[in-house]
Formats: structure tokens, C-alpha cells, sequence
């Protein structure tokens, strides 16, 4: 699974923030909403029932409680308007506001004297009722009366409903809001790093050999100068290996030289042998000087024209085949770079097309294309080409699969070498001419880890 980006991870921290703390708050402020909406219904309620109380008087002739005035508020008088009232005693004597008509409501039982429940209630027409009901004792009587009063909770849910929608909406648009901002907030806080990014791929791609150090938060400032300290030290240590290759192969010139001089003293096959050898010391020494030049290239280099850096040695070795009656062609792309030391290059197009001149019989073709980032090169021949096991036998050093033929067997291997240090890629394999097709890789984009083969 690939690994989210920084701001992806920050981006989708703050999503998820939002989808866990915007609802919990919603909850809360509904819950608090609904709360304080019921807790003023109810101290309505407590209002009326005073009021109930106050016009409460027990009709002696009757044997009943009466009232002696209205309540004042015209939907206790109309029928199943949802608030009504209600009083009854022990005896079964129940006075009820004309709202109620022929329905009556179920008071709760035992209750101690003094104390007022609130309570919801089914009433008349499977009505939702908000009640609150208290018993009471009317001067000089021993029994108590039960006083309730009730109104439909369809007004507080309404206005509930109605807060719950307003709030999801603000919670929304909020939440959006807040994420939008922290995408903001994110992509400005992570520009700086992008810069970095962009001051990296610079030197990667050999435009710089330092990065800047302007424009960047103190942070990555010091990274920048730690980066740079690491460049310059790794710098050093390559132009280091680098002379010392050249010396080694300077130490070792003179004596080669010396032992070249007294093998003139030896005759016949002892003297081709010691020369031989003299000459894979040579070719040994000069390779192993080529590679630590390329190995302080190879980070670099930046992008070169394939065509442009290759075309002297096509010219070259196309006057090469056609004396030797071979058709070379070419058939290169205008836009194809590589991001390849020259000479290096060079190099490895040289010793791939003269080992191809070498085994064809008529026809060489040289192509390329673009593909996954990077160019390939293909080199095809005629000629008698390889099976996978002389392929792999072929990329050893001094392999040579044919003693008759002229070389020293280091030229695969020398392009096997500069592939690893380039981070690119070399593969043999059966042509459609019939031959041998050797298939080489480079990249165009900047390298990742590249490391020469030890």
C-alpha cells in the first residue's frame, strides 16, 4: 500500500477531527437546545397551574371542587385544542377544562403533597402532552386535591426541529469551512518544502551543485546547510577516489611499460602470453579509471540529446561497417535525453555497436523509444546472437565466447558497470534480425539510489 503524503495525512487528521468533533458538538448543543426549550414549557405550565390553583374553591352544595373564574386563555375552552386541565380528588370527582370534552387524563398516584412532576403523558387523539402536576389542600379540607395541566408538545418539538435543522446546517457549512481552511493552511505550510523539493530536483538533474538556502523558515534552513554539508562531502570524497584511480593508474603505467620492454627478451608463445596478460592489466586499469570517473558523474550529469551525444561514434564505426559491407541503421527519436555523462555514453553506445559489428553478418539497427521514464536503446545484429546462458556468460569480466575473435571480453561488462552506476538497465536478448539484441535502458529523470555493482 503506498504510504500517504504529509499533506494528505494532515489533510485527512483535520477531516477526521471534523467528522468527530462537529457531531458530538451538535448533540450537545441540541440536547442543551431541547433542554432549555422544555425547561421554559414547563415553568409556562407552572404559571398556569398557579393560576389553576388560585380560582380553585370546593362547592359545599355540590360536594365538589369548582372554580370561580376562566383562566383567561381561550384553547382551554376549545375542544381537543391540546392544552387542557384537569383536577381530582380521592372520591372519584374529577373537573376538567372544556378542552379535554369527554376524555380525562391519567393522574399519577401517591404522590407526597408539595411536590411538582413534569411529565409526558398520551392524551385525547393519541396527543404527545407535556404535564406537570402537583397535589394540593384547600383550607379547611383534609383531602387533597390533584391538579394537572397539560399542553401538546407539538410546539416544542417544532421549534426543537426547526433549531436541530438550522444547526445541522451551520454545522456543515462550518465544518466545511474548517476543512477548507486547514487545506489552506496546509498547502501554505508545506510550500516551503515543495520548494526544497524543487531546489533537490536541481541538483539531482546536475542544473545546481548546492541548494539555495533563501526563502525557507529557519527549520528547514538548517536542514538545507546540513544537506549542503553532505553534498560537499560527498563531493570531495568522489574527487578523492577519483585521483586516486587516476594515480593508481599512473603508479601502474610505468611498470606495465617496464615488463612490456623485457617481454621483447622472451620468443614465441611465452612472449604473446606475458603480452596478453600486460594487455588485460592495461585494459583492467583503464576500465576501473573510467568507472571512478563515471561514479563522480553519475549524480551530476544533467540531461544530454541522445542523438547529439552518440552521433560521432555512429559516424565512426558507420565508416567501420560499410568497409566491412554492413548496413548500419538508424533510427533514433529527435526528443530522446538521457541523463548520462557524454563521454560516458559514448562509451557504452561504443562497445555495444562495435560488438554488434563484430558478430553481424549484413545488417546492424540502432532505435530507441521513450518509456518509463527514461529512453530505451535497442542494438540488433544479424548475426549468430546468444542464448541466456552465454548472455549471462557474456556480461562476466574477460568472458569471451569466441577465443578466434579479437577483444578482451571487457566491453559488456564495462557497459554492465555503467548501467549500475547510472541506475539504468542492459539486457540481451534474441533479435527479430536473428541475432543478438542488446537492450539498454538510461533514465531521463533524476536517480533514486543508484549504486555501482561491486
Amino acid at each position: 500500500m503506498k504510504p500517504l503524503s504529509v499533506g494528505r495525512r494532515l489533510l485527512g487528521g483535520s477531516l477526521v477531527i471534523a467528522l468527530i468533533v462537529m457531531p458530538l458538538t451538535g448533540l450537545g448543543l441540541a440536547w442543551s437546545f431541547r433542554d432549555a426549550v422544555t425547561t421554559a414549557f414547563d415553568q409556562r405550565l407552572l404559571s398556569l397551574s398557579k393560576v389553576l390553583i388560585a380560582a380553585i374553591q370546593f362547592d359545599r352544595e355540590k360536594g365538589r371542587p369548582g372554580l370561580t373564574r376562566s383562566l383567561g386563555d381561550p384553547r382551554f375552552d376549545q375542544a381537543y385544542s391540546g392544552w387542557y386541565w384537569q383536577i381530582s380528588d380521592r372520591n372519584g370527582n374529577v373537573l376538567t377544562s372544556r378542552s379535554l370534552w369527554d376524555q380525562r387524563l391519567p393522574p399519577l398516584e401517591d404522590m407526597d403533597k408539595g411536590v411538582i412532576i413534569s411529565r409526558d403523558l398520551k392524551g385525547p387523539r393519541h396527543q404527545v402532552l407535556r404535564s406537570l402536576e402537583r397535589d394540593i389542600r384547600l383550607p379547611g379540607r383534609n383531602q387533597s386535591l390533584h391538579v394537572m395541566v397539560a399542553a401538546s408538545r407539538s410546539e416544542v418539538d417544532a421549534e426543537v426541529a426547526r433549531f436541530e435543522w438550522l444547526l445541522a446546517g451551520a454545522l456543515v457549512a462550518l465544518a466545511s469551512l474548517l476543512v477548507c481552511g486547514s487545506a489552506a493552511q496546509i498547502s501554505w505550510g508545506l510550500a516551503p518544502l515543495r520548494r526544497l523539493r524543487a531546489r533537490l530536483k536541481k541538483v539531482a538533474d546536475g542544473e545546481a551543485e548546492r541548494l539555495e538556502e533563501t526563502r525557507l523558515p529557519p527549520e528547514l534552513t538548517e536542514l538545507t546547510r546540513a544537506i549542503n554539508a553532505v553534498l560537499e562531502r560527498d563531493q570531495r570524497l568522489i574527487e578523492r577516489g577519483r585521483a586516486a584511480a587516476g594515480n593508481l593508474a599512473h603508479a601502474l603505467k610505468t611498470p606495465v611499460s617496464v615488463l612490456k620492454a623485457q617481454s621483447e627478451r622472451f620468443d614465441g608463445e611465452d612472449r604473446a602470453r606475458i603480452d596478453a596478460e600486460l594487455k588485460r592489466i592495461d585494459e583492467a586499469v583503464r576500465h576501473h579509471l573510467a568507472r571512478a570517473s563515471a561514479a563522480g558523474g553519475a549524480h551530476l550529469s544533467g540531461r544530454i540529446s541522445l542523438r547529439e551525444a552518440a552521433g560521432p561514434v555512429f559516424e565512426g564505426l558507420g565508416r567501420l561497417a560499410s568497409r566491412r559491407g554492413i548496413t548500419l541503421s538508424l533510427a533514433l527519436e529527435d526528443d530522446a535525453s538521457v541523463r548520462v555523462d557524454p563521454q560516458d555514453l559514448q562509451e557504452m553506445v561504443g562497445n555495444l555497436l562495435e560488438n554488434a559489428l563484430q558478430w553481424a553478418r549484413q545488417q546492424v539497427r540502432v532505435s530507441s523509444e521513450t518509456r518509463d521514464g527514461g529512453v530505451l536503446l535497442i542494438i540488433e545484429d544479424d548475426g549468430p546472437g546468444m542464448n541466456e546462458e552465454e548472455g549471462a556468460a557474456a556480461l562476466g569480466r574477460g568472458a569471451r565466447l569466441d577465443e578466434g575473435r579479437s577483444g578482451s571480453g571487457l566491453g559488456l561488462a564495462i557497459v554492465d558497470d555503467l548501467m549500475a552506476l547510472y541506475g539504468g538497465e542492459l539486457a540481451l536478448e534474441r533479435s527479430s534480425l536473428g541475432g543478438l539484441a542488446a537492450r539498454v535502458w538510461l533514465p531521463s529523470s533524476p536517480l533514486v539510489g543508484a549504486q555501482p555493482k561491486e
